[in-house]
């Protein structure tokens, strides 16, 4: 058996001497230290100033211009805080869902159809009380020239009770058609969209 302690690389396991140590400069090298040789304290750099090192920034050298990893860019300018990164991505539709489709345009035709029976009554109630009708009764009535109980009435053809009539019919029909075209508009996005790929879409969200 060598002697411990004595200088130089000594053979290894088997007679065969370990490899020199070799690497890129600035990084850690592979632990291959001979028999009895003290081994460096943890965290210690392989290069640096130093009797071993080269000129700082020399390539080759083990001083300062050793490579290193590039850390992530500043988010912010050289003055303060920047405006934030934003990331984007693309996505693309390739199918509606029929049923839900059909869920939320009756949902919306439902809606829309509140609205104008709601909105007709108050248009009807304010020109009723702005004494609009009696007005247009009065005038048909001097442009004919009858003033008899069998005259033309106006209010027998747009009473409150006839447009709300009319308009709810609007609505209830408003509804069927919009539920059924926005069903069907779904399925045939969905073939379309089998052969087209479906609609692409760029979202950004900034950090």
């Amino acid at each position: 058996m060598p002697p411990v302690g004595q200088g130089g690389a000594q053979p290894g396991y088997g007679g065969q001497t370990p490899p020199a140590p070799s690497g890129p400069p600035g990084f850690s090298q592979p632990t291959t230290y001979a028999k009895g040789q003290p081994t460096p304290a943890r965290g210690t750099r392989t290069g640096g100033p130093g009797p071993q090192g080269g000129a700082p920034g020399a390539p080759g050298g083990q001083g300062g211009g050793q490579a290193r990893r590039p850390g992530p860019a500043a988010s912010g300018g050289g003055g303060g805080g920047g405006t934030g990164r934003i990331r984007k991505a693309r996505l693309r539709i390739t199918k509606a869902d029929p049923w839900s489709v059909m869920k939320v345009s009756f949902l919306l035709s439902l809606a829309v159809g509140v609205i104008v029976i709601v909105a007709s009554a108050v248009l009807w109630m304010t020109l009723d009380g702005l004494g609009v009708f009696d007005s247009l009764t009065s005038t048909l009535k001097d442009v004919t020239g009858t003033d008899s109980s069998g005259a033309f009435n106006l209010m027998d053809y747009i009473g409150f009770g006839k447009v709300m009539m009319f308009t709810t019919l609007i609505a209830v029909v408003d509804v069927v058609l919009m539920t059924a075209l926005s069903t069907l508009a779904a399925f045939i996005y969905n073939t379309a969209a089998g052969f087209t790929g479906g609609i692409e879409l760029t979202l950004a969200e900034e950090d």
